[in-house]
């Protein structure tokens, strides 16, 4: 069956269950008011010469719609004050030199770590997609392109699908315009379905931060803005990282 709406509501459990286990405390420390600098931030996540692959480059499998809404918002890089942002295969790559608060790092012998939406190396076959954040504004871009294997209904992009591009893109926003580290929750309604192959346009806003946590909204739409495909609002928590010891 296909739902038109549904509610998405995920909790950070996780967290709230070392905070109360008398086994282990965690030292987590919560981004102060001021925190890192959103320049800083950008700074640190979009580094100016590496050899990691960017996987938010047009490739052959991109619409003209996504080419075309691409090369606009790179003019705006160089006037408007947009940023696009790098995608590599993980989180880590992006804070290199960082860690995640004691208490909540973990320790693995696996080597090839895939943020979620990077998982399908094949192009245009999944996830394809690149962020636009605006600084000042405290605001990003998604221009989505879901590919075949993200496939629900006959033809469509699946559900989870937009609500994990959603969570991404929310992340990316939440950390770099004010520390947010994980989604608290997500509420997602649903209007229409995404044609797989198609531009979906994610439209991310930062409405406020207060007690440590930062309240987002999105809206998914064409790029005409005449069909909207879901909306979205999501909270996310402040917390900052850790400087890695030197080895």
């Amino acid at each position: 069956m296909i739902r038109t709406g549904f509610r998405v509501a995920a909790r950070f459990g996780q967290h709230r269950a070392l905070l109360r286990a008398p086994s282990l405390q965690p030292r987590l420390s919560p981004a102060p008011a001021c925190g890192s600098s959103t320049d800083s931030l950008v700074s640190r996540f979009c580094p100016e010469k590496t050899d990691l692959k960017d996987y938010a480059l047009p490739n052959a499998s991109w619409c003209p719609d996504m080419l075309s809404l691409y090369q606009e918002f790179l003019e705006k890089t160089r006037s408007d004050g947009w940023i696009k942002l790098p995608s590599f295969k993980s989180n880590r790559d992006h804070i290199q030199g960082l860690k995640l608060p004691s208490g909540l790092a973990v320790t693995s012998d696996k080597g090839d770590w895939r943020i979620f939406t990077r998982c399908i190396q094949v192009e245009g076959q999944g996830y394809e997609y690149v962020i636009f954040f605006h600084p000042s504004e405290k605001k990003s871009v998604c221009l989505f392109q879901p590919g075949p294997y993200l496939e629900g209904a006959p033809g469509f992009a699946h559900g989870g699908s937009l609500a994990a591009m959603m969570d991404e893109t929310f992340s990316k926003t939440a950390y770099l315009a004010g520390e947010g580290l994980f989604t608290l929750s997500l509420n997602i309604r649903f209007k229409n379905l995404i044609p797989v192959g198609s531009l979906a346009v994610l439209n991310v806003d930062v409405e406020k931060i207060e007690d440590q946590k930062l309240y987002m909204s999105c809206t998914t739409q064409s790029r005409d803005q005449q069909t909207v495909y879901a909306k979205c609002s999501g909270v996310f928590l402040q917390l900052k990282l850790e400087e890695e010891s030197p080895q």
